[in-house]
């Protein structure tokens, strides 16, 4: 899979950058290494830089030597999981807890590479906008750059992002319009009772009973209450009780996520949740607390952008290896919510390898550095020549 020669004559210097990075990695609104280093790289290649979007963001800004004329946005997120690395790799992360097992530094490098293009190679007429997102992990980095007023400070008429894929094979790019990716919530539920001595139950209302009852109950929305047309998943993913063998614990604490691709069905599941856990609350005589909090939007991909970004992409990878079928993930991006604000696409660039992301052993294929440079950079300059 061939990627722009400009850019494959320096891809051991995204090697390196990625591997900087990667060793270095920083988790949702602490990406302050990892921002300066961006800003600097940006900088250095006569790129506009702005810091402090989004607390930790950063937005490059490259005009055109023809003058004003469209205004494209290509998106790059920059944070690490607060997991451990088990890759064995000379670069492992440094930091313990820390790791960039979803290839974001990937991501990163491979924006800067596309900046790095553009910048030598700017006849065109227009403005491209650079954007590395902080705190995509859930922590809502693409809602804190629109509350920081990123696109009326930079104007975007269309928006591109893109991410890695171990799950499609290498040298192919999936992409396609409507909903592509999940919306997500978060929930944590708290459950008080009454404590005792683990001898003595009867006195107890016992939580660690209510949690599993609850569990068991919450699985019921989805198979019982969604419209099974409408895909959804809920998932408890978190339980914790107690301290001790002979003590029943006065609280016990669940966890999780719900999926959903249309907001109806993700409004039905808050509602059902709380009802749900209002019941067992009532059978066991106990307080139940729901905190529901909205996460993600759904990525939904705007049909004119879509086929736009496709002709662009088969130009680097050939239209044999751009697949267009539609194939929705449960998994859910932040990039949705910057779809929202204005019309664009996301993308998925297959590699070798694997094990999935958001895995102790993931492991990034680097040959993929150029290629999704190269891919950023065609669609930047194809939109721009637009009518």
């Amino acid at each position: 899979m061939p990627a722009l020669p400009e850019i494959e004559a320096f891809a051991d210097d995204l090697v390196a950058i990625r591997r900087d990075i990667h060793a270095h990695p920083e988790i949702g609104f602490e990406e302050v290494r990892t921002s300066a280093l961006v800003a600097e790289k940006l900088a250095s290649w006569g790129v506009e830089v702005h810091r402090g979007i989004g607390k930790t963001g950063v937005v490059g800004v490259l005009h055109g030597a023809k003058g004003p004329g469209r205004r494209i946005g290509l998106r790059a997120d920059m944070d690490a999981l607060p997991m451990d690395e088990a890759t064995n790799l000379p670069f492992s992360s440094k930091y313990p807890g820390k790791f960039h097992g979803c290839g974001h530094d990937g991501h990163t490098t491979m924006l800067l590479g596309a900046a790095r293009y553009l910048a030598s190679n700017n006849d065109f007429a227009g403005t491209v906008h650079f954007i590395f997102q902080p705190a995509e992990e859930g922590l809502g980095g693409a809602r804190a750059m629109l509350a920081d007023k990123l696109f009326e400070r930079f104007p975007c008429d269309e928006v591109y992002g893109l991410h890695n894929a171990p799950n499609i094979e290498a040298g192919k790019v999936r992409i396609f319009a409507g909903p592509a990716q999940a919306g997500a919530d978060f929930f944590d539920i708290k459950i008080t009772g009454r404590g005792s001595h683990g001898a003595r139950p009867e006195v107890s209302r016992d939580p660690v009973i209510a949690a599993t009852a609850l569990v068991q109950a919450l699985q019921s929305i989805v198979s019982r209450n969604a419209d099974p047309q409408h895909a959804a998943v809920l998932s408890v993913t978190k339980i914790h009780s107690g301290s001790a063998y002979n003590v029943i614990p006065q609280e016990a604490t669940l966890g999780g996520t719900t999926r959903f691709f249309d907001a109806a069905t993700g409004e039905l599941m808050r509602q059902r949740m709380r009802t749900v856990a209002a019941g067992i609350a009532a059978t066991f005589e106990m307080e139940i607390d729901v905190e529901i909090r909205s996460i993600f939007d759904v990525l939904v991909n705007h049909e004119a952008q879509s086929d736009a970004a496709a002709k662009s992409i088969a130009k680097i990878v050939g239209a044999e290896n751009l697949l267009t079928d539609v194939a929705p993930i449960m998994g859910s991006e932040d990039f949705a919510d910057m779809l929202r604000a204005v019309p664009g696409a996301y993308f998925w660039v297959g590699h070798g390898g694997d094990v999935p992301v958001h895995n102790p052993g993931f492991v990034l294929d680097e040959a993929i550095l150029p290629i999704g440079s190269s891919l950023l950079a065609t669609v930047a300059t194809d939109r721009l020549a637009a009518a």
